[in-house]
């Protein structure tokens, strides 16, 4: 059951108890994005084949449990929600938005039963765990009340700088707003990356403190640093070496330069796990994807979601492959497009065939030119080489399909299926009328229309009987052109 609170806050009940102690942490997710120019929220922009939230959740599900994890959403909260609930983390409202202070507010009365929370933004998708845990130990270490993250970009135009009490210290003064630097501030390199660990106790006991004093009237989280230092409490900085990975995007461009990079990354990781990849830089590999040694990847490759590629595949240039699983000396050829499909081991695909979702081919099936499959079962060793559409159907082993072969799945209202058995032969250009079924080693004639069930051994001839007219084009011609019985005309 849920309920909300006063900022739009939605809760669980937790039966009257306290939220266990520890650590939880906290995403801002509820912002526009508005400097993107897009109505899509900006966290849901995709970098390396996933929104970039998705990216942010699973760096802080691999340092707390995700029923640990909190999102704060607002623009467009249920889009939002939607497109990251598979990863089981929980959800806080922010149905106004006025700013990260007020974000936190919202969140109080879910996280403030914790010892400490760290706060991550959902726009930063390179964020490493390893980089969160080294902030949150560094927390730890120093018994500091806030903690932040901070880098060095070589562009720190736009940034919040960070002021030290002294060099070489840890310990913070203030986070300075561009707006508000001094002459002297100017130089500063140091910049705030907007992620946080608190200890929640001195994090709530001054957050009623924050004053809406800018040009956007919001709330900011980095007023707490002056807040809290005021209060006597300790505030220090971490400084992640390197910048790319703390830093979002605010522009297209900038998503672009993050996608690339986290592509990048990708193809490096398979290289150094024994994957051949030709010219990686065509590439679109999505960060989920995986690929078993020795398997060759060509230009202009696209591996998609969560595809899983065996050891011993060739993948040919230009072919797209999305949420697919491939065994082991798979070869694809050219120009073929494969979603949500299985392909066993030592299949061979294309080139020019698409493969949509739904697809069973089992092991040394060749699947040719131009072949469209939908939701269809191929036995071992089958066979469809040449411009054919399989849709709605199970083929048995060994059998083989004709070219200009049609499986006529759509009645204009259902689909419906076909069913071929074992060591069937289907002769070219058939059309098989479902439902139908093709019991075992049955034999098609070419150019069949096959509308009732075929049983096991049988040839089954569905065709107009041929009719020969001796002498008809001439007589056809010469009543068009005056007399003339050549097949010529002046």
């Amino acid at each position: 059951m849920n309920y909300r609170n006063g900022c739009g806050a939605e809760m669980s009940q937790q039966s009257g108890t306290a939220p266990e102690a520890g650590l939880a942490v906290v995403i801002m997710a509820a912002g526009k994005g508005t400097r993107l120019k897009s109505r899509r929220p900006k966290v849901l922009h995709e970098v390396g084949g996933k929104p970039l939230l998705a990216h942010v959740i699973a760096a802080a599900t691999a340092i707390v449990p995700a029923e640990r994890v909190f999102v704060v959403v607002g623009h467009q909260a249920e889009r939002v929600r939607e497109a990251v609930a598979a990863s089981g983390v929980r959800f806080i409202v922010q149905a106004e938005q006025r700013g990260t202070g007020h974000a936190i507010q919202c969140a109080r009365p879910e996280v403030e039963g914790f010892e400490s929370i760290l706060v991550l933004s959902g726009d930063v998708p390179l964020i490493r765990p390893e980089s969160i845990a080294r902030l949150w130990q560094f927390h730890r270490e120093q018994k500091a009340a806030m903690t932040l993250l901070t880098t060095r970009p070589e562009e720190v135009a736009g940034y919040g700088r960070v002021i030290r009490c002294a060099p070489g210290t840890p310990e913070v003064e203030a986070i300075v707003e561009q707006k508000a630097l001094t002459a002297d501030q100017q130089s500063i390199g140091e910049i705030n990356a907007g992620i946080y660990a608190f200890q929640t106790a001195p994090l709530f006991g001054h957050l009623g403190e924050l004053k809406a004093r800018n040009a956007h009237a919001e709330l900011y989280l980095t007023d707490m640093a002056a807040l809290l230092r005021a209060a006597g409490e300790r505030v220090v900085a971490i400084e992640a070496p390197d910048a790319e990975e703390v830093l979002g995007a605010n522009t297209l461009a900038e998503l672009a330069s993050l996608d690339a990079t986290l592509r990048a990354a990708t193809a490096r990781r398979l290289m150094a796990a024994g994957v051949t990849i030709f010219r990686p830089e065509t590439c679109v590999i999505d960060a989920g994807v995986e690929v078993a040694p020795d398997s060759v990847i060509e230009p202009f490759v696209q591996l998609l979601g969560a595809t899983r590629i065996g050891g011993d595949c060739r993948i040919r240039s230009y072919t797209v492959i999305e949420n697919c699983t491939l065994g082991e000396s798979v070869e694809v050829l050219p120009h073929c497009v494969l979603a949500g499909s299985a392909i066993g081991a030592g299949a061979r695909i294309g080139p020019f065939a698409n493969m949509r979702p739904g697809c069973e081919i089992a092991e040394q099936v060749h699947i040719g030119n131009f072949v469209e499959a939908k939701n269809t079962k191929l036995g071992k060793g089958a066979k469809s080489n040449h411009l054919a559409y399989l849709g709605d159907s199970e083929i048995g082993p060994r059998t083989n399909i004709g070219a200009g072969t049609i499986f006529c799945n759509y009645d204009g209202v259902k689909k419906h299926k076909t069913t071929i058995g074992e060591g069937v032969f289907v002769g070219s250009n058939s059309t098989l009328v479902a439902p139908v079924t093709i019991a075992d080693g049955a034999y098609v004639g070419a150019a069949s229309c096959i509308t009732k069930d075929v049983p096991a051994d049988a040839l089954v001839v569905g065709r107009a009987r041929q009719v020969t007219k001796e002498g008809w084009a001439a007589a056809r011609r010469k009543s068009r052109q005056g007399g003339s019985t050549t097949g010529t005309s002046r």
